[in-house]
């Protein structure tokens, strides 16, 4: 069902003029309408609809040259600092990938789209915002001092849409997927979970058995996975800080999944949140949300694949972190103490 804002275009702007300090997201849930909505109030304002598909998206933003790139989840903000290039395009999923840069793509969930620029006292604030069918953020391209703010003007007008209205109907929000188990199936999940591959194969084997991500974990047990207390989220930050090794960082949603590959340096606490504040990557996790912790092993034909993986109480994945396996660098011995030594909430049986 789709449904168009109760609240019209011009309260949007005043109240948003008269709250210049709340984040877009907060205002969004003040008003009870979706961010899309909010940014489509000032389109002919700041704000230009532009087209959506990252066909046309990626490449832009590679004119754009160094930027901030956005990614997120109700409880963490993926954050990265860098320059787009390297697209694959592809029908149902594409990829960016660059050494800081690294995206997976579903085009599908990239509906609506502008650009926007907002007045400030160092100078004007320019991005590229991405919203699914819902009207949820799918992905950001802030630009910075240091990009190419020179081809602006000319990168929205070859990107502007025909239509520039500023009122955004959007459609009901999908439910999440609950946490679906099959018991009847548990021989048939570990048989097939002992013979992976690939850790691409898994989400395969989930939807074969008709069960999700975080209910195969809950029943699957020793060696796969072993259900971890919620603090181990913010213990493993600190551990991986302490190490100094490099893991990989998953944040993603329907239409983006962004990836940290390095260490983290500096943990910054602020209230519920925990923040990772390193020069080009930035993340902040609400401990608060974070329901269930799982640690996982997956086999592949490069040695087992050991995550750490976070949920909400809805089910949805926060978060997963890897460690990094180089030449040279391979941080996965010293992950795997990491991950083995993080406070277990049960003990599950084999």
């Amino acid at each position: 069902m789709t449904q168009q804002s109760a609240v019209p275009p011009s309260a949007i702007r005043a109240y948003q003029a008269e709250n210049p300090k709340l984040r877009a997201r907060d205002i969004a849930n003040a008003l009870r309408i979706t961010e899309a909505q909010l940014v489509a109030a000032r389109v002919g304002q700041g704000a230009t609809r532009i087209a959506a598909h990252p066909d046309r998206i990626i490449p832009a933003a590679e004119r754009l040259g160094e930027v901030m790139a956005l990614t997120r989840v109700d409880a963490c903000v993926h954050e990265k600092v860098g320059a787009y290039g390297n697209y694959h395009p592809g029908e149902h999923a594409a990829m960016t990938l660059t050494k800081n840069i690294d995206l997976r793509i579903f085009p599908s969930h990239w509906v609506h789209a502008f650009a926007v620029e907002t007045e400030a006292e160092q100078g004007p604030r320019r991005s590229l915002q991405i919203f699914d069918a819902a009207g949820d953020a799918v992905h950001k391209i802030h630009l910075r001092d240091g990009s190419n703010h020179n081809d602006w003007a000319a990168i929205v007008a070859g990107l502007a849409h025909e239509d520039q209205s500023d009122m955004q109907v959007v459609e009901d929000r999908k439910p999440v997927e609950t946490a679906r188990s099959r018991p009847d199936k548990l021989d048939i999940l570990r048989d097939e979970w002992a013979r992976l591959t690939d850790t691409h194969q898994f989400l395969r084997l989930c939807s074969k058995l008709k069960m999700s991500r975080l209910g195969a974990y809950r029943i699957v047990g020793a060696p796969f996975a072993r259900e971890l207390e919620p603090k181990a989220a913010d213990a493993m930050l600190q551990a991986v800080r302490d190490a100094g090794i490099e893991v990989m960082i998953f944040v993603g949603n329907r239409g983006c999944i962004q990836i940290h590959t390095g260490p983290v340096h500096e943990l910054k606490p602020m209230g519920p949140w925990q923040n990772v504040m390193d020069p080009g990557f930035n993340l902040h996790l609400r401990l608060d949300k974070v329901a269930e912790v799982w640690a996982v092993e997956k086999p592949t034909q490069r040695g087992a694949a050991v995550s750490v993986e976070a949920f909400d109480d809805d089910g949805g994945l926060i978060f997963q972190v890897f460690g990094v396996g180089k030449e040279r660098r391979d941080s996965r011995p010293e992950w795997g103490r990491i991950v083995d030594a993080l406070p277990a909430l049960t003990e599950v049986p084999a």
